[in-house]
C-alpha cells in the first residue's frame, strides 16, 4: 500500500468528465510522475490530492487519512506541499524574509505568524532559513529582492520554502514551465538531490519528457481523464497506448 491511494477517482463539470474510475498508488520515498495529453485530467487530479476539489466519487488517501475537504492549513500540517506550475513567492520581501515566513508560520486552526519572543529565538530562526537556503544553493542570494530573480531561482526559493516546512509528500506541477534548459536541468539537478538527502515522496505533473525520465520511479499516463497505463520509464517509452495517446494514432 502507498503513502498515497486513490481509488476510484469520478469528477465531472457539467456535461465533461474530467476523471473517470482513477486509481494511484504512489510508494513512500519514490518519484512518480503524472502525464498525458492536454486536456487530460492532470491538473484536476492533483487539485483532487491537495482536497482543492472534492472527487463526485472515491477517495484520496494520505497516510491513512482523507484528504477530502480539508483545508489548506490542514494538508499543509499533514505532511503534504505543493509547488505550483507560477512560482508562488512574495515578490516585494528578500530571499531571506521569503524563507523567513514559513519559519514562523504556525498553524492553529489558521495561518498565523508566530512573534519571535528573544534574540535567541530570532537567531535560531535566522540560522534555520539560512540553513535551507545553503541546501539549496541560495545562501549566497539571500539578501537579493525575490522578483528580480530568473524563472529558475524564483522556483529554486519555492521549494526551500516547501522543504523547511518537512513535508512527506512534495507535489510539483510542472516545475519547469517557461524555464530556459540550464535553469531546467539545475531544477532537475535540486530535485535528485532532494530525493537522495531527505525522507520525501514527490508526485510531479510535467509536460517535459527530458524532466520525467531523469526524474520518476513510475509513470502514471492520463488520456481523458483515464489512467492509461502505469509503469517504469524504460516500459513506458514507446508504449503502444502512449503513443496513441500523444499522437492520435496507434504505433
Amino acid at each position: 500500500m502507498g503513502i498515497l491511494e486513490v481509488k476510484d477517482v469520478n469528477k465531472r463539470f457539467g456535461g465533461l468528465q474530467a476523471l473517470g474510475d482513477v486509481n494511484l498508488s504512489v510508494a513512500e520515498n519514490t518519484v512518480h510522475a503524472i502525464i498525458g495529453p492536454n486536456g487530460a485530467g492532470k491538473s484536476t487530479l492533483l487539485n483532487c490530492l491537495v482536497g482543492k476539489l472534492i472527487p463526485d466519487t472515491g477517495s484520496v488517501m494520505f497516510a491513512g487519512q482523507s484528504v477530502l475537504g480539508r483545508k489548506p492549513y490542514e494538508i499543509n500540517q499533514m505532511g503534504i506541499s505543493r509547488v505550483f506550475q507560477t512560482p508562488e513567492i512574495f515578490g516585494d520581501l528578500s530571499v531571506l524574509e521569503n524563507m523567513m515566513i514559513p519559519v514562523l508560520a504556525k498553524r492553529d486552526g489558521a495561518f498565523k505568524l508566530r512573534a519571535i519572543e528573544n534574540v535567541q529565538d530570532e537567531g535560531e530562526l535566522l540560522a534555520e532559513a539560512e540553513q535551507m537556503l545553503d541546501e539549496v544553493k541560495m545562501l549566497d542570494k539571500r539578501h537579493m529582492h525575490a522578483a528580480s530573480m530568473s524563472r529558475g531561482d524564483k522556483r529554486r526559493l519555492e521549494m526551500a520554502m516547501c522543504l523547511i516546512q518537512r513535508p512527506k509528500l512534495l507535489l510539483l506541477d510542472e516545475p519547469t514551465a517557461g524555464m530556459a534548459r540550464a535553469d531546467t536541468n539545475n531544477t532537475i539537478a535540486l530535485l535528485k538531490e532532494i530525493k537522495e538527502k531527505r525522507d520525501i515522496t514527490m508526485c510531479i505533473i510535467e509536460h517535459d519528457m527530458h524532466v520525467v525520465f531523469s526524474l520518476a520511479d513510475r509513470i502514471t499516463v492520463l488520456a481523458q481523464g483515464t489512467p492509461l497505463v502505469e509503469d517504469t520509464p524504460e516500459r513506458i517509452k514507446g508504449h503502444p497506448k502512449v503513443k496513441e495517446a500523444y499522437l492520435g494514432e496507434a504505433a
